[in-house]
């Protein structure tokens, strides 16, 4: 397994972590999690709350995750969509974020959910080649893997740290990230719809085992670029 570790590194050694989780986290979705919810006969998170605790607990959880998902997930989205949109196209970048919400809420609402699902099949599609390309580009601009390697330090390609490591020891790694992954993986609303969706428990299965398999590209085709990038322009990465 591949990671980024040492000095101004430890974000990429925490996708891969994170990544390398959600395999099997995902899986205890499909297996465990989903399961209680089929047979709650649910649609959403703060529903499923409700009939298990009270009405108070689905408020509650709606609201933290309505505010959740605007300050950490849409907010950052539609930043980083009105930059691209000014870089390709010239658009200011507030038109851009605008823009986009308008076109997103259309094809949401005329479409629905199938209409989400259709965009982000199409999405996952070009994000996979698109990184991929990367990829390839970025290691012919290097030289290669072994120069890519010869270039780094030797730690850098190592995903796991003694327990006397101070940012990222194993133990943290397996006893403390799996509490968020199983929270963010099998419980937050935006994950779980797209389980919630289908149509027997055995599609769900069949999903969720399919995006555990996707969540082992992200260790290739994300955290490589990154330690390409630090290879070429190690003037640059903090």
């Amino acid at each position: 397994m591949v990671g980024l570790a040492g000095s101004g590194a430890f974000s990429g050694l925490a996708v891969a972590h994170f990544e390398l989780l959600a395999v099997f986290i995902l899986i205890i979705l499909g297996y465990i999690f989903a399961p209680f919810y089929f047979k709650a006969n649910v649609y959403t998170m703060p529903e499923y709350l409700e009939i298990r605790y009270s009405k108070a607990s689905r408020i509650y959880l709606s609201s933290v995750s309505i505010i959740g998902y605007v300050l950490t997930k849409i907010s950052v989205t539609l930043f980083a969509g009105g930059i691209i949109l000014n870089a390709v196209l010239g658009v200011d970048p507030l038109v851009g974020s605008l823009l986009l919400i308008l076109f997103t809420g259309i094809y949401t609402i005329l479409g629905g959910l199938n209409s989400v699902i259709y965009t982000e099949v199409i999405q996952t599609v070009l994000m996979i080649l698109g990184s991929f390309l990367v990829l390839l580009f970025g290691l012919n601009a290097v030289g290669g893997y072994h120069e890519l390697v010869s270039k780094l330090p030797h730690d850098y390609f190592s995903m796991w740290k003694g327990i006397d490591h101070p940012e990222f020891p194993f133990t943290g790694i397996l006893l403390g990230a799996p509490i968020l992954g199983i929270w963010y993986w099998c419980t937050d609303q935006y994950i779980v719809q797209r389980v919630l969706a289908a149509k027997d428990i055995e599609q769900a299965r069949g999903g969720t085992i399919f995006a555990a398999f996707l969540k082992i590209l992200p260790l290739f085709i994300f955290v490589f670029p990154g330690l390409i990038a630090y290879a070429l322009y190690p003037e640059i990465v903090s």
